[in-house]
C-alpha cells in the first residue's frame, strides 16, 4: 500500500510540476498553439506504446466513435480551456478552479448514469465550491506580486475558462466511463481521445485568425519544454496513477492524486522565491477536503 500511495502522490507532483513548466510556453505561444504541439506529441507517444504492446489489435472498433466524442469534449475543449485559464489565472488559482471537475463529475453521474449520490458527496461538492470561491474572492490582484502565478488580463475570463475546462473534463469522463468499465486497453483508448483532439487542433491552426495562431514562432527550446511537460504529465503522471490504482485502494489513491492544488504552492514558492498568500493555502486545503469527502463517499 505504501508504494501505491507514493505513486499517487508522485502523480500529483508530476501534474503540479507540469503546470509550472507549461506556464511560460503558454503565455508566449497562446493556449491553442501550445496544446496543438502538446497533444500531437502525446498522441505519438501513446500510439507508439499501443503499437509496441500490440494492444490496438484487440481493441473493439464499436467504441471508437464514443471515445472520439469524449476526446473532443474532454481534451480538445477541456484541455484548451484549461491552458487558457492557466495563461490568465496562473497555476495555483487554475488548479483550484479545475478541481470543480470532481463535483461536476459526480453530479453528471447522478443525472446521466443514475449513480447514487450520498449526502456526504453533496457536502464534499459544497466544500470544493467554497474552496474555489476562496481562491477567487480571497485574493486581490493588487496585493499579488508579479510572477508566473499572477493574474494576466481580466479575472472573469480566466474563471470562465477554468469552469469550461472542469466541465469538459467531467463530461469527457462520463462519456468514456461505460467503455472503460468494460476493461478496454487504457493506453489505446487515451491515444484515440488524444488523437482526435490533436487533429482538430491542427485543423484549427489553418483558420486565418490571430486567435488560432501562435503568438511567437515555435523554437526548439519551446518544443522541448512542451515535450517534457507532456511526457511528465501524461507519460509519467498517468502511468503512476494507474500503477497506484492497480495496487491500492481506489478511494485513497484518487484522493492522494488530487493533492495537486496543495503541492503546486510550495513548488511556486521554491521556483519564484515569493511565498503564496495565506488565502491560496486555505483555498487549496479546503478544496482538497471536499475532494476527500467526495472520494470517500462516492468512490
Amino acid at each position: 500500500m505504501l508504494i501505491a500511495e507514493l505513486a499517487a502522490l508522485s502523480a500529483a507532483f508530476c501534474w503540479a510540476l507540469g503546470g509550472l513548466i507549461s506556464i511560460g510556453p503558454i503565455r508566449k505561444l497562446g493556449p491553442l498553439a501550445f496544446n496543438r504541439v502538446r497533444m500531437s506529441l502525446v498522441f505519438m507517444m501513446l500510439a507508439g506504446v499501443s503499437m509496441l504492446t500490440g494492444a490496438w489489435r484487440d481493441f473493439p472498433l464499436d467504441t471508437i466513435q464514443t471515445l472520439m466524442i469524449s476526446g473532443l469534449i474532454g481534451i480538445f475543449l477541456g484541455d484548451t480551456a484549461l491552458f487558457g485559464s492557466l495563461q490568465r489565472l496562473g497555476p495555483s488559482r487554475t488548479s483550484v478552479v479545475f478541481a470543480l471537475n470532481a463535483p461536476m463529475t459526480v453530479i453528471m453521474g447522478w443525472f446521466i448514469l443514475e449513480e447514487h449520490l450520498p449526502w456526504l458527496t453533496l457536502l464534499g461538492c459544497g466544500i470544493v465550491t467554497v474552496g474555489v470561491l476562496i481562491a477567487i474572492l480571497g485574493r486581490r490582484n493588487k496585493e499579488e506580486p508579479q510572477s508566473m502565478d499572477s493574474t494576466q488580463g481580466r479575472l472573469r475570463y480566466g474563471i470562465a475558462l477554468g469552469l469550461l475546462a472542469a466541465f469538459g473534463q467531467a463530461a469527457g469522463s462520463i462519456i468514456a466511463r461505460p467503455i472503460m468499465a468494460e476493461g478496454v486497453d487504457p493506453v489505446t483508448a487515451s491515444a484515440i481521445r488524444v488523437g482526435i483532439s490533436a487533429l482538430c487542433l491542427l485543423c484549427v491552426g489553418f483558420i486565418p485568425n490571430p486567435l488560432f495562431r501562435q503568438k511567437t514562432p515555435y523554437t526548439v527550446k519551446l518544443i522541448a519544454i512542451i515535450m517534457f511537460s507532456g511526457f511528465l504529465a501524461m507519460g509519467i503522471g498517468m502511468t503512476l496513477l494507474l500503477y497506484g490504482l492497480a495496487l491500492g485502494d481506489a478511494g485513497v489513491i484518487t484522493t492522494l492524486s488530487a493533492t495537486t492544488p496543495v503541492m503546486i504552492l510550495p513548488l511556486l514558492w521554491i521556483s519564484t522565491g515569493v511565498r503564496p498568500p495565506l488565502m491560496a493555502w486555505v483555498s487549496a486545503v479546503v478544496t482538497l477536503s471536499g475532494i476527500v469527502l467526495i472520494t470517500v463517499s462516492w468512490g
